[in-house]
């Protein structure tokens, strides 16, 4: 999956206001302060320059948020790209696909199974998912595309629709973790430590992209779906 890798810090002009009474206080005293405002600038722009959220993050709201500010103005729009379909069946064979597949941001998808004039493939547009084979559409119905929605339409739409979103999917956002992955540091969120069945997604902690989702599976509840974002790169 080619996404981002990183994104040029981009700062516009920050100008800092106060008004204070100067007859009030001493000439040290307006040093001091000036000092200290100096200083709670610096810091806030070393924040800014290594890429951390000013605010905490505490939840899986707040996570939302911090990476919708990261990157909102930095995301592509749209994205194409082709990728091999593996699917591995119960019965140890395997089925492999080519998959086509063109983004528009935020929440449209499209995917061509195979050769696109077979007309074999899915579209995902106005939160609905419509199935295509050999050219013939199926009804459209409700569908929300987890992983649409955690890898790209998080950084594309305003971040209360991504929290509306996710908590319609069952995901609790009240909790959130630390962990690692890969060798980084992650967020987890909506499973405590240990708990691999509950549904859960993964952020990398330092440039905070999405990296992995555990849910059950959409075909049969009573198994596991493990899906991973990996090997970003810049586009």
């Amino acid at each position: 999956m080619w996404l981002l890798n990183q994104v040029p810090l981009r700062m516009t002009r920050l100008e800092w206001f106060y008004k204070i009474d100067k007859k009030s206080i001493s000439g040290d005293m307006q040093i001091r302060v000036r000092r200290r405002a100096v200083l709670i600038l610096a810091a806030v722009c070393a924040l800014l320059a290594a890429g951390i959220p000013a605010q905490e993050i505490r939840d899986g709201e707040t996570l939302l948020r911090a990476m919708h500010g990261r990157y909102q103005n930095n995301w592509y729009e749209t994205l194409t790209f082709t990728q091999k379909s593996t699917t591995h069946n119960d019965d140890g064979t395997d089925k492999s696909e080519i998959w086509h597949e063109a983004m528009l941001l935020p929440g449209n998808l499209r995917i061509d199974i195979g050769p696109p004039a077979d007309g074999n493939g899915m579209l995902v547009a106005n939160g609905a998912l419509t199935s295509f084979q050999n050219g013939k559409a199926s009804d459209p119905h409700p569908f929300v595309h987890m992983l649409l929605v955690l890898g790209f339409d998080v950084f594309r739409q305003p971040t209360q629709a991504t929290v509306d979103q996710i908590k319609g999917q069952g995901f609790d956002l009240t909790k959130l973790r630390e962990d690692s992955w890969d060798g980084e540091s992650v967020y987890v969120v909506g499973a405590d430590k240990g708990d691999l069945k509950s549904k859960q997604f993964w952020v990398e902690k330092k440039r905070l992209l999405f990296v992995r989702m555990i849910a059950p599976d959409r075909r049969d509840a009573a198994k596991t779906a493990d899906s991973r974002f990996a090997d970003y790169r810049q586009l």
